[in-house]
């Protein structure tokens, strides 16, 4: 594992599907999500494409190393605004340290989209319940994701309940509430759905009280084995898991000792 923490972003994701195209984009706005983190938005060429739960290649004019950043906005937002959403953690890995130091509204970056981690079901797909794990910013293709099945649920109201039989549960982990992006939008999901979405939000370093807002949702301690087994169907769940990769190869083995078949776990490592 330390090998691979040295490794830059190409290598890293050298054998993950990539598409030909690098598009220019342009920082239209940054909001800090954090004291940590800072998300982009992006306007981006008409021809720019992703799936949920995706990442780009993120070049800088004049910074040597490649970033890679997942995205944490939907294909809807795209689609609706012609806009992508990255949001990046503070390291002085060069390109995030770009972002957080150098890049303004109006800076120019390019990028390429990659990656195998991603849902993209169809209208007549068989019904599906989504398991989405998620430690830290690991959030980010997993919030990508909830927000497209989110989409994907309003169409299905619209159609009168012909598509898109989705479902899904978010188990989310981050040191307090302060870390835990999104938790806001997420909660407004599951209350928009309440009968679709659901989560649980997990703080591991916080011992005084939480928000009023989002204190139904919250757990004090790490994502337990008996939080999961819960949401674990062998035939119907699909689960993502993004976070430390100590985190994943632990739960992958906690889903398989429940029954849930090892094609049906997906993960993305962020080293």
């Amino acid at each position: 594992m330390s090998s691979k923490s040295q490794m830059d972003h190409l290598e890293r994701t050298a054998s993950n599907y990539r598409q030909n195209a690098l598009y220019p984009a342009q920082v239209c706005g940054i909001i800090n999500e954090s004291e940590t983190v800072k998300r982009l938005r992006l306007a981006v060429h008409p021809d720019f494409s992703f799936k949920a739960g995706q990442w780009v290649d993120f070049f800088i004019p004049g910074v040597e190393k490649v970033g890679g950043f997942s995205m944490c906005s939907s294909p809807g937002l795209l689609q609706r605004e012609g806009v992508v959403e990255l949001a990046v953690k503070y390291t002085k890995h060069p390109p995030a340290h770009w972002i957080h130091s150098e890049c303004t509204v109006g800076s120019r970056v390019a990028m390429r989209v990659g990656g195998d981690f991603f849902f993209n079901p169809t209208p007549s797909d068989p019904t599906v319940h989504l398991l989405l794990v998620a430690g830290g910013v690991g959030i980010n293709p997993l919030y990508s994701i909830l927000l497209h099945g989110t989409d994907l649920l309003r169409l299905n109201r619209a159609s009168g309940g012909r598509d898109y039989n989705i479902s899904a549960h978010l188990c989310y982990s981050a040191k307090n509430t302060q870390e835990l992006l999104f938790k806001s939008s997420i909660i407004e999901a599951c209350r928009e759905f309440p009968d679709k979405l659901s989560c649980d939000l997990y703080v591991t370093q916080q011992s005084i009280d939480v928000d009023s807002h989002p204190q139904p949702f919250i757990n004090h301690g790490r994502i337990a084995d008996e939080d999961l087994r819960a949401h674990v169907d062998p035939q119907r769940t699909l689960c993502f898991l993004c976070g430390p990769p100590p985190m994943i190869e632990a739960l992958s083995k906690t889903l398989m000792d429940f029954g849930l078949p090892k094609d049906r776990i997906l993960f993305e490592k962020w080293w």
